[in-house]
């Protein structure tokens, strides 16, 4: 039982890391990662928590919006620490135009229990392949 929910809890920090960066919350972020997390990506490399908070920021920035949807995900446990890897589908609405650049991502990710909570300390993206997609934006 305990394995099931580690595995639950461990899926819930990629889950919270995808709705966090879709609402612009740090404080989210900051639930699921640690104080020395390393966040890199294409053409990108983040360590600590302060530095990898900005990316929110950069995020608002370069896209109107984005929404992230998390797919399976293989954990490895053992004791207080894991690895595995996450798939991750990500569209962002671009600034310019009525189209999504959409990303379909494997995170290689490695966390690290603290308390009853996991975090990331390291989450590496691996770019599988983008697309641009038209999109009819509805206005809420």
């Amino acid at each position: 039982m305990n394995r099931l929910a580690d595995e639950a809890a461990l899926r819930r920090t990629a889950d919270l890391y995808a709705q966090g960066a879709d609402r612009k919350d740090k404080q989210l972020w900051r639930s699921v990662l640690a104080e020395d997390c390393r966040i890199e990506g294409p053409g990108f490399v983040t360590e600590g928590l302060d530095a990898t908070l900005q990316s929110i920021d950069a995020l608002g920035q370069m896209f109107r919006s984005t929404f992230h949807k998390v797919h399976n995900q293989m954990v490895m446990i053992d004791g207080d620490r894991a690895s595995g890897e996450t798939y991750c589908t990500a569209d962002h609405l671009l600034n310019d135009a009525d189209q999504l650049l959409r990303w379909t991502i494997r995170y290689v990710d490695e966390w690290r229990r603290d308390g009853e909570d996991w975090r990331f300390t390291r989450r590496k993206l691996e770019l599988l392949w983008e697309e641009t997609v038209p999109v009819t934006v509805r206005q809420g």
